[in-house]
């Protein structure tokens, strides 16, 4: 742990997913409580109760954020001095944004894991009716559990893949409503050759393909990718510099971002700003002052000008 930072575990998930149960076990359990004296902030109280009479014992103080506006740096900073905590176990409200809650922590704040829970039973309707919300969740945890899953009549598929649809990187679990329970093991093969000495991304693959770059750009490293993209160049961009990416949509119209990556080209921008073109370009990952750091830089060997895809917006699925 870094010095002069706070380590926050945070439980994510909507109401009855399982999120109190976890955090009590958890709190009680002896690869977890070193004795550290622990600050458990509960931003939704659910049917299921935390058993207080424990916490002393436990060395826990729990303290209820009862409005999102309670979410501020001072404020937070304030309840954490109060308490004398080592260490936050956060259980935070399904209905709010992750985002939210990064906006209103203090500096020192540094999330050490992030798991989701999720009531199997319930989930695919919340995936219908507040499917950002689901997406804000996936998007960001290291392991999202689905409790009470009824291997009879639930299919392990359509729940890997939601999951699979935001984030490649997240595990899965199941707990069975028969007290079994198993992680999830269906594989994901790339809908592209990642071994080939010239990787072609089809229209319908992008999204895929962006979210595995920035993922595990490392893997990319030297390798040759086609694809057909949008070409943008902006005035503040550095000499040599154009935007080759897509329209992608996550989950609805309202969160459709252009997914691009550094590209370097010396050539004429003999098409239009911005303009659909077929490229090829070599991937090499390095700094670059536009990344404020190091990430996939493309190289362009070939483009010309195209007509756009059937879909200009990529999407997932």
């Amino acid at each position: 742990m870094e010095e002069n930072t706070m380590p926050v575990y945070l439980f994510i998930g909507f109401l009855e997913g399982g999120k109190t149960k976890f955090i009590q076990e958890t709190l009680e359990s002896d690869n977890f409580n070193n004795g550290d004296r622990t600050l458990l902030l509960v931003c939704e109280e659910g049917i299921e109760e935390y058993d207080e009479d424990k916490f002393a014992e436990l060395n826990v103080t729990m303290h209820v954020i009862e409005d999102m506006s309670e979410l501020e740096p001072q404020n937070l900073g304030r309840i954490v001095k109060e308490s004398g905590c080592k260490r936050i176990v956060l259980e935070y409200n399904g209905m709010w944004t992750i985002n939210d809650l990064f906006n209103g922590m203090p500096d020192d704040w540094m999330i050490y894991q992030i798991m989701m829970f999720a009531d199997a039973s319930t989930f695919m309707s919340y995936n219908q009716n507040m499917r950002s919300l689901v997406v804000d969740k996936l998007n960001m945890c290291e392991l999202v559990v689905f409790n009470r899953f009824d291997k009879e009549k639930q299919d392990k598929m359509e729940f890997h893949k939601i999951v699979r649809g935001v984030s490649r990187r997240t595990q899965i679990a199941y707990e069975y409503t028969d007290g079994t329970g198993e992680y999830d093991d269906i594989e994901d093969p790339l809908p592209f050759d990642i071994n080939a000495d010239n990787i072609v991304v089809d229209d319908r693959d992008y999204a895929l393909w962006y979210r595995d770059i920035c993922e595990e750009p490392d893997k990319y490293q030297g390798k040759k990718v086609t694809f057909r993209v949008n070409a943008r160049h902006a005035p503040n961009f550095p000499h040599g510099i154009i935007a080759l990416g897509r329209e992608v949509m996550t989950c609805c119209v309202e969160d459709i971002q252009f997914a691009w990556l550094v590209t370097k080209y010396d050539g004429d921008l003999k098409f239009d700003n911005p303009g659909w073109v077929n490229a090829t370009v070599e991937i090499k990952v390095e700094n670059h002052k536009m990344y404020r750091g190091k990430g996939p830089v493309m190289y362009v060997k070939s483009i010309e000008r195209t007509t756009p895809p059937e879909q200009p917006v990529a999407t997932f699925y």
